[in-house]
């Protein structure tokens, strides 16, 4: 299996954290020899976390465990960096890369990287992608939204291009969810508000017109399964055959743009699953675990493999071969490291 969708957090220090921003950069409080730690934010809690986190090692020993033979690791979203000066994010962004480089380079047959950009400047963020690129990153992840800004707005637009023309594949995560203070317990904004973000993500897209100035050679995918977008696309159809105001900047209906998109597989449901591979095309949804995180999949692959509406070719693509081809992994050299038994698809 080749899981796309997956976090890292480098050991930054306190002290490192602190010398370059000691309100916002975030860091990793970790007690020697336990296997828990903490990300910090300045000096404030911001989410238990364990050692696949940080330590290459152990996650591999894990991957070994699921029968995970590669695993595409990209930054946890607080590492994003886009409330500093663009200058500042940028530095951020190089030191952040070089350690997701180091990260799977103990392991570069099994471990691969998305690199983070400095998303609120345009030429440096394409520079550092283009860069990030050459040192062996397999793609980019980026954020949902920059402030107030959508997707679709130009600058965010040209920096797909960029990614497009330099094939850079890119993976777009929800971050700083909308809501506020409305959803304060049992993890709304991650149950509402990250699907709901991603949904926005993809409809402004679509619906602004950016998808007709977008090279079709781009490759993009949503987290999450593209949050509720599947399940909600016949509702944005509908209003562009009846509302011109939905229309207006858009020549065809949203479903017609729907397979220019890659989604991961975190669903949870069969039936969801099912919706999904029917909306976006079987082909156009890779293995996601969200590892190693609670809310991700915690037997990666397993609710593709239970699905009997998927044949054992389906299934194999969805498993590894629709991201083998997105990543352009066929170009790596193949994992070697470990032997991995056949996992059953039915």
């Amino acid at each position: 299996m080749i899981d796309m969708h997956s976090h890292f957090f480098p050991a930054i220090t306190r002290g490192e954290a602190h010398a370059f921003d000691a309100e916002q950069a975030p860091w990793l409080a970790v007690d020697p020899g336990s296997p828990a730690g903490q990300i910090m934010v300045g000096d404030r809690p911001f989410r238990p976390v364990y050692q696949a986190l940080w330590d290459p090692d152990f996650r591999v020993a894990e991957l070994d465990r699921q029968g995970v033979a590669v695993q595409i690791v990209c930054a946890t979203p607080v590492m994003f960096g886009y409330a500093w000066e663009a200058e500042k994010a940028a530095d951020w962004s190089a030191r952040m890369n070089d350690r997701a480089i180091h990260f799977c380079a103990a392991h570069p047959q099994r471990l691969k990287a998305l690199a983070q950009v400095p998303l609120q400047d345009l030429k440096l963020a394409c520079a550092e992608a283009s860069r990030a690129k050459a040192a062996g990153c397999v793609g980019v992840q980026i954020g949902n939204h920059l402030g107030d800004k959508d997707l679709d707005h130009e600058q965010l637009v040209d920096f797909l291009i960029h990614c497009a023309e330099q094939s850079i594949p890119v993976l777009v995560h929800p971050w700083d969810m909308m809501g506020g203070n409305r959803m304060k317990k049992w993890m709304l904004p991650w149950l509402v508000a990250m699907a709901a973000e991603t949904q926005l993500g993809m409809l402004s897209l679509i619906l602004s017109g950016a998808m007709e100035r977008i090279p079709e050679s781009l490759k993009i995918c949503f987290a999450h399964g593209g949050g509720s977008f599947a399940f909600l696309l016949g509702r944005a159809d509908n209003a562009w055959k009846h509302r011109d105001i939905v229309r207006k900047d858009c020549p065809r209906p949203p479903s017609e743009y729907a397979r220019r998109f890659h989604v991961d597989s975190a669903v949870f449901d069969p039936g969801a699953l099912r919706l999904l591979a029917d909306v976006m095309g079987v082909d156009r949804v890779m293995l996601g675990s969200d590892y190693p995180f609670p809310l991700g999949e915690q037997e990666p692959g397993a609710l593709v493999r239970s699905c009997q509406f998927l044949d054992c070719e389906q299934k194999g693509r969805i498993l590894q071969g629709n991201a083998k081809a997105f990543f352009r992994l066929d170009r790596e050299p193949a994992a070697a490291e470990k032997t991995f038994p056949a996992l059953p698809y039915n």
